[in-house]
C-alpha cells in the first residue's frame, strides 16, 4: 500500500468516527441552505442521494427541487466503474441496489447538470474524501467533459479537515454547503 493510500485509509477511518458523532445533530439549517443554493439552478437536472448510514440528509431539498424539474439518485451497477443517475420522485418505489444503496424500482437514466455529492470529509480547497471507490470522481470528470456540471458537496461543518490526501484522479468540488456556510470554488 502506498503512503498516500495509507493516508486516505486513515483519514476515512477518522472521518467515519467524526461523522457518527454528528449524525444526531439537527441538519434543518443545512438543508434550508442547500435548498436556497439549488434555487439558483431551478429546472436544471439535479442528482442528489438517499442518505445511507450517517450521511447528512439532502432529501428535503431534493423534494423542493423536484417541483421544478428532474431529480435523480445514483445507481451503481456491477462491472460499470462509473455512476449513472436515475430519475427519482418523492413517492417513487425504491429497492436496495448495489452496496444496498436505495434506487428506484423503475430505472430511467439521465445526465444531471447539478449534483449533490456525499462525503466523509472535505478541506478548504474543495477536495472531498469519499468511500474510496472513485465513483463520484469518475462521474464528475465524465460529465464535465461533456458540459458544465456543478458538483456540490453536502456535509456538516465539522467534517472539514486540514487537508484531504489527493491523488491525480480526485476531482475537487465546485461548492460545499454546510449548516454554517456556502463555500464556492468555481
Amino acid at each position: 500500500m502506498t503512503g498516500l493510500s495509507e493516508q486516505k485509509r486513515e483519514a476515512r477511518r477518522v472521518a467515519k468516527i467524526r461523522r457518527e458523532t454528528l449524525r444526531k445533530r439537527e441538519s434543518v439549517h443545512a438543508t434550508e441552505t442547500l435548498s436556497n443554493v439549488l434555487l439558483r439552478y431551478r429546472g436544471r437536472p439535479l442528482a442528489g442521494y438517499i442518505p445511507i448510514g450517517t450521511e447528512i440528509d439532502p432529501v428535503p431539498a431534493m423534494i423542493e427541487a423536484a417541483v421544478h424539474g428532474i431529480v435523480g439518485v445514483p445507481v451503481v451497477q456491477t462491472g460499470i466503474p462509473c455512476l449513472q443517475f436515475s430519475v427519482w420522485t418523492p413517492d417513487c418505489e425504491m429497492r436496495a441496489g448495489h452496496y444496498n444503496v436505495p434506487v428506484p424500482v423503475a430505472i430511467e437514466y439521465f445526465n444531471p447538470e447539478v449534483m449533490i455529492v456525499p462525503l466523509l470529509a472535505f478541506d478548504g480547497k474543495g477536495h472531498r474524501l469519499g468511500y474510496g471507490g472513485g465513483y463520484y470522481d469518475r462521474i464528475i470528470c465524465h460529465l464535465k467533459r461533456r458540459r458544465p456540471t456543478l458538483a456540490i458537496g453536502f456535509a456538516y461543518a465539522e467534517q472539514e479537515i486540514r487537508e484531504v490526501p489527493v491523488e491525480e484522479t480526485d476531482h475537487p468540488l465546485d461548492m460545499i454547503v454546510t449548516e454554517r456556510e456556502i463555500r464556492e470554488f468555481l
